[in-house]
C-alpha cells in the first residue's frame, strides 16, 4: 500500500496547480477609477526568454521597491503591489504564455480622483525602469472610470483617430470606447465606463483581460501578414516552375538518357529542398493562427457586446481585420504541402525510371558476363583436348627412341611399325593423365574449401 501514496500525492498536487486561480487575490487590490497601462512582447526564443523575463519582472519589483509580503510569484504569472502613505496603489502584474509575455501595470489613484487622464501613470516616482524581451506587440493605455462614457465631443478629444467605436458589455451599465489609433506614445486608448460607483473589483480585471487578450492576439495576428505576403510570391514562383517542369519531364521522360534524368533529380530535389524550408518557416510562424483567431472570436462573444447609439461597434473593427487572415494562413500552408508532394512524386517517377534503366545495363552486363562463361568453357574444352593431342605427341616421340633402341638390340623387328602401333595407346595414355590430374586438382581443391567453409561462423 505504501507506494500507492506517492502517485496519490504528486496528482493531488497537479489538481491543486491546475485548479487554483492565481488572479484571484489581485480583486482585494483593485477598485476605480483605475488607469492600466499593457505591453506586449513577442519572444524570439520562448523556452529561453520566458525564464528570462520572469527575471525581468523580479527586477522590475526591485526597482519600484515593492514589499516581499506583497508580491506574488509563480512559474508563468506574478504581481506586486505598492502602496503609498495617503491609499495609492500601484499594481505591477507579469504573466509569460507560450509566444508572448506582458505586463498590466495598474495604477489605482484615490476614490476622489477628480478625472481620469491617458498618457503617463501618474502614481508618484513612476518610471518604466526595464528594456523588455522579443519584439513589442501592442501597447495600450486604458482608463476605467466609476461614471459612465463622458459625450461624444469629450470622447472626441481624448481618443485619437477619425472614428470612435463603442459598445456596451456584461452589463447595461458597463460601457467601452476606443479608436484603435495610437496615440503619440504609439498605445492605443481604451476608455471604459463602469456606470455605477462601486463597481466589483473582480469584473475590472476581467474587463481588462478580456481587451488585452483581443488587442494582442489581433496584432499577433496580422504581423504575420508581411511574412505571408512575400511567402505567397516565392510559393507562386515555385508552383509556376514545378508545371514546366512536369510538361517538359513528362513529355520527354520515355526517352531520355541517364545523365538527362540525373540533371532533373538534381533540379528537382534542390527545388524541393528550398520548398521545406519555406514550409518549416512558415508552419512555425502560422500554425497557431486558428487558435488565435478562434481566442479572438471567444472573448469577443464572452463580452456580450451590444450596440451603442452613434457609435460604431468595437467587434466591427477587429472582425474586419482578421476576417479571412488565418484562413489565408492555412490555405498558404495548404498549398506548400501540396507542392512539396508534387515535388516528391515527380522524384520519385524519375528513380522509378532510373531504377530501370540500371536494371536493363544490369541485365544486359549478366547476358555479356554469360556469354562470356561459355567462351571461356569452349576454350577450355579446347585446351584440354589440345593438351591431350600435345602429350600424345610426346609419349609417341619418347616411344619412338625406345621402340628404336629394342629394333637395334633385336628384340623388334620393326620399329616403325611398332611406333605406328604406339600412337593410339599414347593418346589414351594422354587421355587418362589429362582427366586423372583434372580430377585430382578438383578433389584437392574441394578438400581445401570444405574446412574453411566448416569455420566460418553461423550468421
Amino acid at each position: 500500500m505504501a507506494h500507492q501514496d506517492v502517485p496519490q500525492s504528486g496528482t493531488e498536487a497537479l489538481l491543486k496547480k491546475l485548479h487554483e486561480r492565481p488572479h484571484m487575490p489581485l480583486a482585494d487590490w483593485l477598485r476605480a477609477p483605475a488607469h492600466v497601462h499593457y505591453k506586449a512582447f513577442r519572444m524570439s526564443d520562448p523556452p529561453a526568454q520566458r525564464k528570462a523575463s520572469r527575471e525581468e519582472f523580479q527586477s522590475l519589483l526591485a526597482a519600484f521597491s515593492v514589499p516581499e509580503e506583497q508580491t506574488v510569484l509563480r512559474e508563468t504569472f506574478g504581481y506586486g503591489v505598492k502602496e503609498t502613505a495617503n491609499g495609492e496603489r500601484l499594481i505591477v502584474v507579469w504573466q509569460a504564455h507560450t509566444e508572448y509575455y506582458n505586463y498590466q501595470l495598474w495604477h489605482l489613484p484615490l476614490p476622489t480622483w477628480a478625472e481620469a487622464a491617458f498618457g503617463p501613470l501618474s502614481f508618484p516616482g513612476y518610471k518604466f525602469p526595464v528594456t523588455p524581451l522579443g519584439t513589442e506587440v501592442c501597447r495600450l493605455d486604458i482608463v476605467l472610470a466609476a461614471e459612465a462614457l463622458p459625450s461624444r465631443e469629450r470622447l472626441k478629444s481624448l481618443l485619437p483617430g477619425p472614428v470612435i467605436y463603442g459598445s456596451r458589455i456584461l452589463d447595461e451599465q458597463t460601457s467601452v470606447a476606443t479608436s484603435f489609433t495610437p496615440d503619440e506614445q504609439g498605445r492605443e486608448r481604451y476608455w471604459v465606463g463602469l456606470g455605477q460607483p462601486q463597481a466589483q473589483a473582480s469584473r475590472l480585471k476581467d474587463i481588462v483581460d478580456a481587451i488585452v487578450r483581443i488587442e494582442t492576439y489581433y496584432h499577433l495576428l496580422l504581423m504575420q501578414k508581411p511574412l505571408f505576403s512575400a511567402a505567397i510570391d516565392q510559393v507562386y514562383k515555385f508552383e509556376q516552375v514545378h508545371l514546366k517542369q512536369r510538361e517538359v519531364i513528362s513529355g520527354h521522360i520515355g526517352h531520355a538518357d541517364s545523365q538527362t534524368l540525373q540533371r532533373w533529380l538534381n533540379s528537382l530535389t534542390q527545388d524541393l529542398l528550398k520548398t521545406n524550408r519555406i514550409a518549416g518557416k512558415l508552419h512555425f510562424e502560422l500554425s497557431a493562427s486558428l487558435p488565435y483567431d478562434k481566442i479572438v472570436h471567444a472573448t469577443l462573444a464572452s463580452l456580450a457586446e451590444r450596440p451603442m447609439d452613434s457609435y460604431r461597434p468595437v467587434s466591427d473593427y477587429v472582425l474586419s481585420g482578421i476576417t479571412g487572415v488565418a484562413d489565408g494562413y492555412q490555405q498558404l500552408l495548404r498549398r506548400i504541402e501540396t507542392l512539396r508532394g508534387g515535388f516528391e512524386g515527380i522524384i520519385s517517377i524519375i528513380r522509378a525510371r532510373v531504377d530501370l534503366i540500371l536494371e536493363a545495363q544490369n541485365l544486359t552486363l549478366l547476358q555479356s558476363v554469360d556469354k562470356t562463361t561459355k567462351s571461356q568453357v569452349i576454350l577450355q574444352h579446347t585446351v584440354e583436348g589440345l593438351s591431350v593431342i600435345v602429350i600424345a605427341y610426346y609419349l609417341a616421340g619418347l616411344a619412338t627412341y625406345v621402340l628404336k633402341g629394342l629394333h637395334e638390340a633385336g628384340w623388334i623387328k620393326n620399329a616403325n611399325i611398332a611406333s605406328a602401333v604406339f600412337v593410339p595407346i599414347a593418346i589414351g595414355l594422354a587421355f587418362v593423365i589429362t582427366t586423372a590430374s583434372k580430377k585430382y586438382l578438383h578433389k584437392k581443391w574441394s578438400g581445401e574449401q570444405s574446412p574453411q567453409e566448416l569455420n566460418k561462423p553461423q550468421a
